[in-house]
């Protein structure tokens, strides 16, 4: 097909995710590989978020590429309730790779349905209806999962469609702490209001967590919070759900971020990685405690696709592909210096105001003021359709050949786990020469 005719089906049938439909001109995307992908007109990008912090491996892993051909010509679909040679091959490689005590894994086909899945077993295990999230976080479109969603995503719906019993948590997020303190100091004073909260609320089931905030700002919590949250979950015998849809496989420099903490949750949600976005598959692992619940009870959760397959084996391919090409150290190494680099890049340019992240995830955060930490725009103005200058940032980004998310205020830097050093350092100097755009909207330092 012609791409200009691509573009104008795609774009006059399809609904769009998270945005106006009006005014959208999609970029027609024909390959990828590696750590590029190239348009309609043969123009090449890097891609410097892995599309949507999902293509770990980078694209088109030929090892993960021939295992779905594979299964497809072997056994294409079988129903849930059959037991599958892919299906045990990849229980069994998650058992050597997940924190120990998460033995019971549901497969389904997104990190939304992962979340709906463990929000159901949490409340359905513990009895009890209130689940307890943060504000900076996204844990999916689905109903539960929106509902524990803490970010402006859940506005335009929850007033009619919603799952009740959400109460939201304050973020550890220092740059902006919410009680206006400072670490260390404060005592890690985010993770014990969560103690009074819990006692306060009654009628808890879980606390719903990002190990390492996503979408809303790479936010990587101090080492104190992640623990102590465990510990208050358990003292008020409350389940404890990370969800790892993006913080996982190898993105911070460990198979899952809790690692980095020694924390083993009672359910652990994930997606993307888990193939490499090769094909869709989303997991909640949880403990073989909550399994137990129920044996002897109807488990009252499932999907046409769950375990399916065709996502399963490709999900086997991709841990031996983590493995084989160490992308896990490789992943922490190149971390230290992507976050070295964006330090320095920081120094000269009067519009970034904080740099944080965790092996190969990472964000610039964008500030009109450095000193009052004023952003340059609003959730508000992103829902109505505003131009961002986060936008203007990642355009002069894409006009030289990087992709780039962009998000409210903050650019999210997570390239594929694969990318070369020469790669990193170009990505890094074509947001240097872009980041004068937001310069010159800033306030003179």
């Amino acid at each position: 097909m012609d791409p200009e005719e691509i573009q104008r089906i795609v774009r006059e049938t399809n609904y769009v995710t998270w945005r106006r439909q009006g005014g959208w001109n999609p970029l027609v995307v024909t390959r990828a590989e590696g750590s590029k992908f190239w348009d309609a007109a043969g123009k090449e990008y890097l891609d410097f978020s892995s599309q949507l912090i999902a293509t770990n491996l980078g694209h088109a892993n030929p090892k993960v590429v021939a295992a779905i051909a594979e299964q497809a010509k072997t056994l294409s679909y079988a129903v849930p309730g059959f037991a599958t040679e892919p299906r045990a091959r990849l229980s069994a490689a998650l058992l050597e790779i997940l924190p120990k005590g998460l033995d019971r894994f549901f497969f389904s086909t997104s990190g939304t349905e992962a979340n709906e899945a463990a929000l159901k077993i949490a409340r359905l295990a513990t009895g009890r209806t209130k689940v307890v999230s943060r504000y900076r976080s996204y844990h999916g479109a689905t109903a539960a999962s929106i509902s524990v969603t803490g970010e402006f995503r859940r506005r335009p719906i929850e007033k009619l469609q919603k799952v009740p019993g959400t109460v939201f948590a304050p973020d550890c997020y220092c740059y902006r702490c919410p009680f206006g303190l400072t670490y260390p100091s404060c005592n890690v004073e985010c993770a014990d209001y969560v103690d009074g909260q819990i006692a306060r609320e009654g009628d808890v089931a879980a606390m719903i967590v990002e190990p390492v905030v996503g979408t809303n700002g790479v936010i990587v919590p101090v080492p104190e919070y992640l623990p102590r949250i465990r510990e208050i979950t358990r003292k008020h015998d409350v389940l404890l759900i990370t969800d790892e849809v993006m913080s996982a496989w190898g993105r911070v420099g460990e198979w899952f971020a809790v690692n980095h903490w020694n924390v083993t949750p009672d359910i652990l949600t994930t997606a993307k990685g888990i193939t490499g976005a090769h094909i869709p598959l989303g997991l909640t692992a949880t403990t073989s405690a909550l399994h137990d619940r129920f044996r002897d009870s109807y488990f009252p959760h499932g999907h046409t696709y769950e375990a399916h397959p065709l996502t399963l084996a490709p999900g086997v391919a991709a841990i031996e592909e983590y493995q084989r090409l160490n992308l896990i150290e490789k992943s922490r190494k190149d971390g230290e210096y992507l976050l070295a680099r964006l330090r320095e890049i920081q120094e000269h340019h009067r519009s970034v105001g904080e740099v944080r992240g965790l092996g190969l995830f990472a964000a610039v955060e964008l500030v009109k003021n450095r000193t009052t930490k004023q952003p340059f725009n609003t959730d508000e103005e992103k829902m109505a359709g505003k131009s961002l200058v986060v936008e203007q940032v990642t355009g002069a980004m894409m006009k030289e050949g990087v992709y780039c998310i962009g998000w409210v205020s903050h650019l999210i830097i997570a390239p594929p786990l694969i990318v070369t050093r020469p790669e990193l350092d170009h990505g890094l100097e074509v947001l240097d020469r872009a980041l004068k755009v937001a310069d010159d909207l800033a306030d003179p330092a």
